[in-house]
């Protein structure tokens, strides 16, 4: 017999607003349209012990509906498991939606649900999800990036920089990739003197360099002794991100992009990232992550795991290298819990779980429902 079992998912979707629409390279180059909100799929677990579990995955710009939709499909499948059978569990969800591929939105999908059972076991244990994961540090450092969009004008970049170094970040990204690469080098040698040696800072050109320019650019940036190039290349050219990695003195970041383990393992074979961005609601949830870092850490690299800090506090907690998180706000309205910065460092909550609860105005965006039980 079990010693517990799944009794009801609640899987939800919703959007979150953004205060304004942002764009990056992706947007001047004419590939995608300003972001104006975030999609996100979220899954309620309840077992027979009556413990409770929050879990979520999201998508920009498109996706959602289509991470709900393959979720509703697959989740009956949960239903009476033992919910400590968590790697068990993944692998069962991955197969039931196997006809759909074993990475993109089948594996996005099933995120919320794998993240979920995580939230349920780490609060039967009574610690935060970094305790139960093995956590090496308390805190970790932060960065961030949503004050640093191209269709925000300098000043504006300059002013959210100094009311991101005055509230305790201690890194500062911009996205460049701008079709005059000399626009990009103004902004950067803004930022990097005005914040004078008090932050590191990163630059995200958002894949969309080719080879020529990436390696032009990535030197000429050399002097800013920048703590990494995000995404200088196209995601999935492991072969040009690991020749560029390999001629720039400046540290390449990359992985965001990839929605499978199989993915992240080529890249960090091809060595074509210094810095690896794993996204965990994009590798299927803490399950898929945990994989990705395992071969990380063997291959004696960094990460920097992308977005969703309230997730990825606890996960780089428990990585072996001190790792840096993102900051972004963007997903602050769903719950009720704020997450602490002090000393250019985030503080891992001490809360059972991930420590998050949803909130009343993250109820009221709810556009699809579904109860499984």
């Amino acid at each position: 017999m079990p010693s517990d079992r799944i009794d009801e998912v609640e899987l939800s979707l919703l959007s979150v607003p953004l205060a304004r629409p942002m764009s990056d390279a992706k947007v001047l180059t004419g590939r995608q349209r300003p972001m104006g909100e975030i999609s996100v799929v979220t899954a309620e677990v309840r077992t027979a012990d009556g413990l409770h579990g929050l879990g979520f995955t999201y998508s920009t710009r498109a996706g959602g509906p289509a991470q709900y939709a393959h979720a509703r499909e697959v989740v009956h499948e949960v239903i009476g498991d033992d919910p400590n059978d968590i790697s068990r569990i993944h692998d069962k969800l991955l197969w039931a939606g196997a006809a759909a591929g074993r990475a993109g939105i089948a594996v996005q999908a099933i995120a919320a649900i794998d993240i979920a059972l995580f939230d349920v076991k780490a609060r039967r244990a009574g610690v935060s999800l970094a305790k139960l994961l093995g956590a090496y540090r308390d805190s970790v450092r932060v960065y961030n990036t949503s004050g640093g969009y191209l269709n925000a004008p300098l000043d504006e970049v300059l002013d959210n920089v100094e009311r991101s170094l005055s509230s305790g970040l201690g890194g500062i990204k911009i996205k460049v990739g701008q079709p005059d690469v000399a626009r990009d080098l103004e902004r950067v040698r803004a930022v990097h003197e005005h914040i004078g040696g008090r932050a590191s800072l990163m630059v995200d050109a958002n894949q969309q360099w080719d080879r020529a320019t990436a390696l032009r650019t990535g030197r000429l940036l050399e002097e800013f002794d920048l703590a990494w190039i995000e995404e200088p290349l196209d995601a999935h050219d492991f072969d040009g991100l690991a020749d560029l990695a390999a001629r720039l003195d400046t540290p390449v970041a990359s992985g965001e992009m990839l929605t499978g383990v199989g993915d992240i393992a080529t890249l960090i074979d091809r060595r074509g990232a210094d810095i690896v961005q794993a996204d965990a609601p994009r590798l299927g949830g803490v399950t898929g992550y945990l994989r990705a870092a395992a071969l990380a850490d063997q291959a004696h690299l960094d990460m920097a795991p992308h977005f969703v800090m309230e997730l990825h506090v606890h996960l780089a907690a428990a990585y072996p290298r001190e790792p840096w998180v993102e900051h972004f706000d963007w997903l602050t309205p769903l719950f009720d819990e704020r997450l602490e910065i002090r000393d250019g460092r985030m503080l891992v909550p001490e809360r059972p779980g991930l420590g998050l609860t949803l909130s009343e105005q993250a109820r009221g965006w709810v556009s699809e429902r579904l109860v499984v039980s």
